[in-house]
C-alpha cells in the first residue's frame, strides 16, 4: 500500500510531494502542460507555469475523456475523468543523483480508451528488477487528441492537429528537463508502448520535434502504418461534426463548447462508421501534417526516421483478441476484406487469400485482419529500419490452457503481462489458470531481461540477433524460446507489394 510521506522532489514547475510505495518513490498526476480546457481545447499543449509551495502529486491524474464503460472494464483507479489529463507518473528507487535508464510508457487503448491509472501500468517490476526510472504518460485521446478538425477552425477558435503526438513530445520535453531530479539519465530514454501506444512510438520516430528526446524505442504490437493522409482525416472530421449535430458554419463554436458526453457519443458513432468505409483504418490516429510531415511508411523506407535502436514485434494471432459478438475495428468480414483489396490492390487478393487456409472461415478472416493491420506493416518497417539502425524483432507465441479455452492464444497485447512482470497479479494468474503459472513466470523473467538489456544498452541479450531483410531473424517467445528466420514467410510473401 502506498503511504503519503514527506517525500519531495524538485521540477521545473516547482516542488512536488509523493508516496512511499514499499520502498519505491511514486509521484502521480504531475502536470507536464497546462490543462487543455477552455480556449486551449484542440490547441497544442502549453507549458505549465511555475507554482508556489509544494504541489501534492500523490493521486492519479484524471482519466482522459472516454466512454464510461471502458473505465469500468479496465478497472481504472483514477477518481474522475476530465480534459485536465495532461499528467504523468514517475516511479523511482531513489531521488539521489544518478544516471539510471529512463522508460517512458505510452498506454494502449485503440486511441479511444485507456490511461496510466489502469492496474498493471505502475512499472513496479521494471523499476525493482531493472533499476530504471519509469514514467507513465497520460495524453489526449479520441476526438480531443487525434482528430484533425483544423478545417473548422475560425479566428475565434484556432485548432491544431496531432494533439496527442504533441502532448507526447511535451511529456518527453518534461522528462528531458526534470528526470535527473528523480535519479534518471536524460541521455538514456526509451519510449515504450503497446498497440496504440506502440503506434505512437513508431510515429514519434518520424516527428522532427521529437529528435534527441529519446534514444531507444520499443513497439509492442503496433499498427505502424495506421497514420492518415489529410483527405481521410478531414472526411472523418466532417462526419464527426455531423454526429455532433453541427453545421459547417457553426462547427467551430460547437466543437469549442460541446460537453464531454457529446464529444464521446459522436466519437462512438464514428468508431462504428469508419471500418466499413476504409477497412484497416482508424479515425483516431496520427495524420500527416506539418508536425508529422512524412508518412511513417515512407519515412522508414527512406531512412528518414530517427535512427535509434528499435525493438518491435507482434503476437502470433493478433486478430484473435478482436473476435467479439459485435463488429471490431479490423477488416474482419468478407465485405471489409473485399473492400480492403478494392481500395488498395485488387489483384493482391488472388495471392493473399490462398495464404489463409479455410478462408473465409472466422479463424482465417481474423488471422488475415491481424496480419494486415499489425504484423505485415511491423515486419516491413523493421526491415526498412534495420538498414539504418539496430533493429530486433520478436513474435509472441506463448499460450496457456486458459487462453486456449477462450480462443485467445497468442492474441493482441498478450506480451504486456510478462514484460511488465504481472504474472503474480490477478490478471496474470487468471491467464495462467489450469497449471501454466510457472511457465508464465519463467517467460516473464526471460523477456524482462531482454527488454531491460535493450533499455540499458540498445541491444537485448546476446542470443537475440538483429533483424535484417536478408534473413529476418525473429525471436519467438513461447514456453521454449527460439530464433527463427522469417517465420510466416509464405503469408509475408503473399502480401509483398
Amino acid at each position: 500500500m502506498a503511504t503519503p510521506v514527506e517525500l519531495r522532489a524538485q521540477t521545473a514547475g516547482g516542488q512536488i510531494s509523493g508516496l512511499d510505495k514499499s520502498g519505491l518513490f511514486a509521484f502521480r498526476g504531475i502536470p507536464y502542460a497546462c490543462p487543455p480546457i477552455g480556449d486551449l481545447r484542440f490547441r497544442a499543449p502549453v507549458p505549465m507555469p511555475r507554482w508556489s509551495g509544494v504541489r501534492a502529486t500523490t493521486e492519479f491524474g484524471p482519466v482522459p475523456p472516454q466512454p464510461k464503460a471502458t473505465i469500468v472494464l479496465t478497472g481504472n483507479r483514477a477518481g474522475r475523468q476530465g480534459e485536465d489529463a495532461l499528467t504523468l507518473n514517475v516511479l523511482t528507487a531513489s531521488l539521489e543523483p544518478d544516471t539510471r535508464p529512463v522508460v517512458v510508457h505510452f498506454h494502449s487503448g485503440s486511441y479511444v480508451p485507456g490511461s496510466l491509472s489502469v492496474p498493471g501500468y505502475d512499472g513496479d517490476s521494471l523499476v525493482r528488477t531493472g533499476g530504471v526510472v519509469y514514467v507513465g504518460v497520460n495524453h489526449r485521446i479520441g476526438a480531443l487528441g487525434w482528430l484533425d478538425l483544423s478545417e473548422f477552425a475560425d479566428s475565434d477558435h484556432p485548432f491544431d492537429t496531432n494533439l496527442a503526438l504533441r502532448d507526447q513530445v511535451a511529456a518527453l520535453e518534461w522528462v528531458r528537463d526534470n528526470i535527473a531530479n528523480f535519479g534518471g539519465d536524460p541521455g538514456n530514454v526509451t519510449i515504450l508502448g503497446t498497440s496504440k501506444g506502440a503506434t505512437s512510438v513508431t510515429s514519434l520516430m518520424c516527428v522532427p520535434a521529437a529528435k534527441d528526446l529519446f534514444h531507444r524505442a520499443i513497439a509492442q504490437s503496433p499498427s505502424p502504418y495506421a497514420v492518415q493522409e489529410p483527405i481521410h482525416s478531414r472526411e472523418w472530421a466532417r462526419a464527426f461534426v455531423e454526429f455532433l449535430g453541427a453545421e459547417p458554419d457553426d462547427a467551430a463554436e460547437t466543437l469549442a463548447t460541446a460537453s464531454l458526453e457529446e464529444l464521446i457519443a459522436a466519437g462512438e458513432k464514428l468508431t462504428a462508421y469508419v471500418p466499413d468505409e476504409i477497412p484497416a483504418a482508424f479515425w483516431t490516429s496520427p495524420v500527416v501534417d506539418d508536425f508529422l510531415p512524412v508518412h511513417p511508411r515512407e519515412a522508414f523506407a527512406s531512412g528518414a526516421a530517427h535512427p535509434v535502436p528499435l525493438l518491435i514485434g507482434t503476437t502470433k494471432s493478433e486478430g484473435a483478441a478482436f473476435v467479439t459478438p459485435r463488429p471490431s475495428v479490423l477488416p474482419d468480414s468478407t465485405e471489409r476484406i473485399d473492400l480492403l483489396f478494392e481500395l488498395t490492390d485488387p489483384s493482391a487478393r488472388y495471392r493473399v487469400l490462398p495464404a489463409y487456409p479455410g478462408y473465409p472461415s472466422r479463424r482465417a478472416r481474423f488471422q488475415l485482419a491481424g496480419d494486415a493491420v499489425f504484423w505485415i506493416p511491423s515486419v516491413a518497417l523493421a526491415a526498412d529500419h534495420g538498414a539504418h539502425a539496430p533493429t530486433f524483432v520478436y513474435r509472441y507465441d506463448f499460450t496457456t490452457a486458459a487462453l486456449n479455452l477462450v480462443n485467445l492464444a497468442g492474441a493482441h497485447g498478450g506480451e504486456v503481462i510478462p514484460v511488465f512482470g504481472l504474472a503474480d497479479t490477478a490478471s496474470g494468474r487468471s491467464t495462467a489458470a489450469l497449471g501454466s503459472w510457472r511457465d508464465l513466470q519463467s517467460l516473464s523473467n526471460r523477456m524482462q531481461m531482454h527488454w531491460l538489456s535493450f533499455i540499458r544498452t540498445g541491444k537485448p541479450r546476446p542470443d537475440w540477433k538483429p533483424y535484417e531483410a536478408s534473413d529476418r531473424v525473429t525471436k519467438v517467445f513461447a514456453s521454449t524460446d527460439r530464433l527463427i528466420s522469417d517465420p510466416g514467410s509464405n503469408r509475408r510473401r503473399a502480401w509483398t507489394g
